[in-house]
């Protein structure tokens, strides 16, 4: 029942967006509803998760997102982001650039995390598009494959190291097998993979990010204009180191993570921005303000909808979905690192999270591991692998990738979902390939 009524949700949510035409924001809620009635919760509980949802996720988002916007405005409006992106073009050449596209989404996404680091990346990748002609989403999945492969299998991030110290696994090898098993994967699905969607467009929000051609003269230098951009990503990645090389207690260690906590690093980011992108090159505040609260305003239904996938993920949650679909495999006899892949991969599609689908799967196969004797490392790689599988409708990062480069539904099913696929097969067979070596 939990299943036919999971698809019934999907499918409502689909013909709502792509057959009614409702905007994504009301359709997610109005599925949320759906979900919640046909399993029998309490209407109390069903608005409480449906706020929870909301709040839990913009309460992590929206200061980031919020921030990220007025970032990438600055960067783009000052004309420092077709200045890196320049840059860029020379370095790699316009034919190439794709894999400037995911050289720096993978050292980005290494520290930082997935919304952070695309919502800094996304004006430059629209810049590099803008320069050199190319496809946005062609550049953008580049991009994004990086960020998600990250995300998904390498420690410091909250899925896969959580997942470690449940395992006992070694951190360390942790990394480096998960950086060996992330190259066949990037290459698949960042540089393979975008050559069959170039003619995909994108229609990014207006305001969003400046759409004017620079001269020379009026660009910042690229020295400022690096240091802007990356900024966030030196805090955030400060605070990693000093978390895995400092003692609990000090101090120092203490502050650094401070500075280092996403929102934090974005706002020093943003004071940096004003001084270094606006006020020191004659810029009025005034007029800073007034494109930063424009850019704002072009982003308002993007956290809406991702605020309305969060309370649909939420509702999956608590009604009890995920945990009926989990008891099926609690006795099974399939090999432990296909069994966590395949668990993983079938809660990331019931319920959206990654870093539930891989802490769920993980408490199932946990078990298994020291009586079959398979590498804990490589067990934390499977997982994280199924934890990106089949991203659609009821994950947030599906939702933030169609409306920030306004495309529809069905596109980003193209898009997006076939890019989570392709890292998380490619991700099980790097693992499964592995495992012949390491015992």
């Amino acid at each position: 029942m939990s299943l036919l009524i999971l698809i019934a949700s999907v499918l409502l949510l689909l013909v709502l967006i792509s057959g009614a035409k409702i905007n994504a924001f009301l359709a997610l809620l109005i599925s949320s509803f759906f979900v919640g009635i046909l399993k029998g919760m309490p209407f109390t509980e069903l608005i409480n998760a449906i706020q929870n949802g909301v709040g839990s996720t913009l309460g992590s988002l929206i200061l980031i997102i919020s921030f990220g916007v007025i970032l990438g405005n600055l960067l783009s409006d000052s004309g420092a982001a077709q200045r890196i992106s320049s840059v860029m073009i020379r370095l790699f050449g316009s034919k190439h650039i794709k894999w400037a596209m995911v050289i720096t989404g993978f050292s980005v996404g290494i520290s930082m995390f997935y919304n952070a680091g695309f919502i800094i990346l996304i004006p430059m990748v629209f810049a590099v598009a803008k320069s050199t002609k190319q496809s946005i989403i062609y550049l953008g999945i580049a991009m994004a494959s990086a960020l998600s492969i990250t995300h998904g299998f390498l420690p410091p991030h909250p899925g896969p190291t959580a997942i470690a110290v449940l395992f006992k696994a070694n951190i360390g090898k942790t990394l480096l097998y998960g950086i060996i098993v992330a190259i066949p994967a990037l290459l698949a699905a960042g540089i393979i993979f975008p050559e069959f969607i170039k003619k995909i467009n994108a229609f990014p929000p207006n305001g969003l990010f400046e759409s004017k051609t620079f001269a020379e003269a009026e660009m910042p230098s690229f020295k400022i204009s690096i240091l802007t951009a990356l900024i966030p990503v030196f805090l955030m990645a400060t605070a990693t180191f000093s978390e895995l090389l400092l003692p609990e207690k000090s101090d120092l260690r203490s502050l650094l993570l401070f500075i280092g906590n996403p929102t934090t690093a974005m706002l020093l980011s943003v004071l940096f921005a004003l001084f270094s992108l606006g006020i020191f090159r004659g810029r009025k505040m005034q007029d800073i303000m007034d494109k930063s609260g424009n850019a704002l305003s072009a982003a308002t239904m993007i956290i809406l909808i991702i605020g309305a996938g969060g309370a649909f993920k939420q509702v999956l949650i608590d009604s009890g979905i995920g945990t009926d679909i989990s008891k099926v495999f609690e006795q099974s006899s399939l090999s432990p690192l296909f069994l966590g892949w395949l668990v993983a991969t079938i809660i990331r599609i019931a319920l959206g999270s990654a870093t539930v689908a891989g802490l769920t799967a993980a408490g199932i196969v946990q078990p298994l591991i020291a009586a079959s004797g398979v590498s804990p490392e490589l067990m934390v790689l499977s997982i994280g692998a199924g934890s990106l599988m089949c991203s659609h409708v009821n994950d947030t990062g599906f939702w933030m990738f169609k409306e920030y480069f306004g495309i529809s539904v069905s596109e980003t099913f193209k898009t997006w979902t076939v890019m989570e696929t392709i890292i998380g097969v490619m991700g099980l067979i790097g693992v499964l390939i592995l495992n012949i070596w390491i015992k």
